[in-house]
């Protein structure tokens, strides 16, 4: 299926994404050494929840799809040069609010999981 959201996001920092089918996508990211906090190269969880994020955000594929809420957890460590790949499942529709489940793994291992609340907006969050 087509991408219609967060076109302009960089694949670098967040991932690069697929829409498998309605309701589902995934993004893939190669973690970079820059993302990590430390000499051992433990990437920041920020790039992990972003990666998740953006799954979320194609799973509901809207043009103004935004971040509401977040329930996160972080289950295990990530190194630099490691590849996580988050899968995201649209659970639920209430109107315009969607449930997302995603969870990020590093080959066999799951190192995140969340559920993201998002809303679909009439317009782009930034419009007045």
């Amino acid at each position: 299926m087509k991408i219609l959201t967060h076109l302009g996001i960089s694949p670098l920092l967040v991932g690069t994404g697929s829409v498998t089918e309605a309701g589902r996508a995934s993004a893939s990211l190669t973690t970079l050494p820059e993302m990590a906090a430390d000499a051992q190269g433990l990437v920041h969880g920020g790039f992990v929840f972003g990666l998740a994020d953006y799954a979320a955000m194609l799973a509901v594929n809207d043009p103004y799809v935004v971040l509401g809420a977040a329930e996160s957890r972080i289950l295990a460590p990530v190194r630099a040069g490691e590849t996580l790949i988050a899968e995201a499942v649209a659970q639920e529709t209430q109107g315009k609010k969607r449930r997302v489940d995603c969870t990020v793994r590093v080959g066999d291992k799951e190192v995140f999981s969340a559920t993201f609340t998002c809303f679909i907006l009439p317009r782009h969050v930034l419009e007045s």
